[in-house]
């Protein structure tokens, strides 16, 4: 009997951190591992079969498993680990659309000429990631990008799962409103609290009760409850927003700790601005005091830029501002991002011209970072401290290059 199939596939490397570890390492097979220093950044399947789960730390997790083993954290495995396996994406399909370092969407509509189905299409690509890559993948298939999403998350670990064409909400509604991408903890809990607790549920209130429930973002949660969603898997969409931020613990920092923690945040988001042939405008600063709340200072420059220093006058300007709430509420997170971005070669030129290219040191200094590694060169107030790990991302790939 023939089933039709969706188009769309939602590729999700499965626990990838934690997977590149056990690959690379052979007698960490087959064992609860976790990924982190201090905080739990990726944990295998061994180690959440005991309740070990990201963003807890070390310490509450061998409480929960004693024959844990905790592993560093490699910048350049899993970089070189994310090009191989969109490498095989790319060479399956021309319509890739990157996530995250370890997920995308990829429309294969275009291959039914071939004679293969999606569910054919799947296979091969987890074949293909696992010989030539290593690593476990799961697929999902599906009409629409936001159920594709969904199924690969059933699939897992390292499975395939396809949603028939006209069986969606035979396969959505019967599962938690939390599968739902978007419903986090706090809506979620705004949801049971009305005794809705699946999909179905919430596909049964009208538009403006959920909204008046969870506020805006009702009107995407039910148009996806439904099963409706319009998007396309869009090649080569640039960010809109470049940032990182740092945990810093509890405790009272000094002015200084908290300069050399800003300093370093925006050496790593100017880089990534330049690597991407990137300019922005508008500078957030991102504070998390000690009781969990939250608070963004922002400010909008005259004109557009990259340069380290720049940002940073802007950024200390903030946090300047921000000291007096911090000594108040304490601070546990510090965080920024550079928004209103452009493509650099649209950047205004102001007269008078000045015949000195005000970047060079951060071409200098990107230049050494590229071919040295990150650590090679630094500010002197920067030697001796920690500087976080930083985590992996995607290439935000200049216009017009070929990634």
């Amino acid at each position: 009997m023939f089933v039709a199939e969706g188009s769309f596939l939602h590729a999700d490397l499965d626990s990838f951190f934690a997977s590149v570890a056990q690959r690379d390492d052979p007698s960490l097979r087959g064992k609860p591992v976790v990924v982190g220093g201090g905080i739990v950044l990726a944990a295998s399947y061994e180690a959440k079969a005991h309740g070990v789960r990201t963003a807890i730390s070390t310490r509450v997790a061998r409480r929960l498993c004693p024959d844990l083993i905790e592993v560093p954290p490699t910048f350049t495995a899993y970089v070189d680990a994310s090009h191989a396996v969109f490498e095989v994406f790319r060479d399956i399909t021309p319509l890739v659309e990157g996530i995250s370092i370890d997920e995308a969407f990829l429309d294969v509509g275009g291959l039914r000429r071939t004679g293969r189905t999606p569910s054919q299409i799947g296979a091969e690509l987890r074949r293909r990631v696992k010989v030539e890559v290593g690593l476990p993948i799961s697929v999902g298939i599906a009409a629409s990008k936001f159920l594709a999403k969904i199924a690969s998350a059933a699939s897992k670990p390292d499975g395939l799962l396809s949603v028939p064409v006209g069986s969606e909400l035979d396969f959505l509604h019967p599962l938690p409103v939390e599968a739902l991408w978007g419903v986090g903890k706090v809506t979620a809990g705004k949801l049971h609290e009305r005794g809705i607790g699946t999909v179905g549920q919430l596909a049964r209130l009208d538009r403006e009760t959920l909204v008046s429930i969870v506020g805006p973002g009702g009107r995407h949660l039910h148009e996806v409850s439904n099963a409706r969603d319009p998007r396309r898997v869009e090649v080569g969409r640039r960010r809109r927003s470049i940032g990182s931020q740092r945990a810093i613990g509890r405790g009272r920092h000094t002015a200084e700790e908290l300069d050399a923690t800003l300093i370093s945040l925006v050496d790593r988001v100017t880089r990534r601005l330049r690597a991407g042939e990137r300019v922005g405008r508008t500078f957030t600063l991102r504070l998390r005091f000690e009781d969990m709340t939250r608070a963004t200072r922002s400010r909008t420059v005259r004109r557009s830029g990259a340069g380290t220093d720049a940002w940073l006058a802007t950024g200390r300007e903030l946090l300047a501002e921000a000291r007096p709430l911090i000594a108040d509420r304490g601070l546990t997170l510090l965080g920024i991002s550079i928004s209103g971005l452009d493509e650099s070669d649209t950047e205004q030129l102001e007269l008078p011209f000045d015949t000195r290219e005000p970047s060079q040191l951060d071409g200098a200094l990107d230049a050494v970072r590229d071919k040295f590694g990150s650590s090679s060169i630094t500010r002197g107030v920067l030697v001796g401290r920690d500087p976080g790990f930083e985590a992996p991302l995607l290439p935000d790939t200049p216009k017009g290059r070929a990634r």
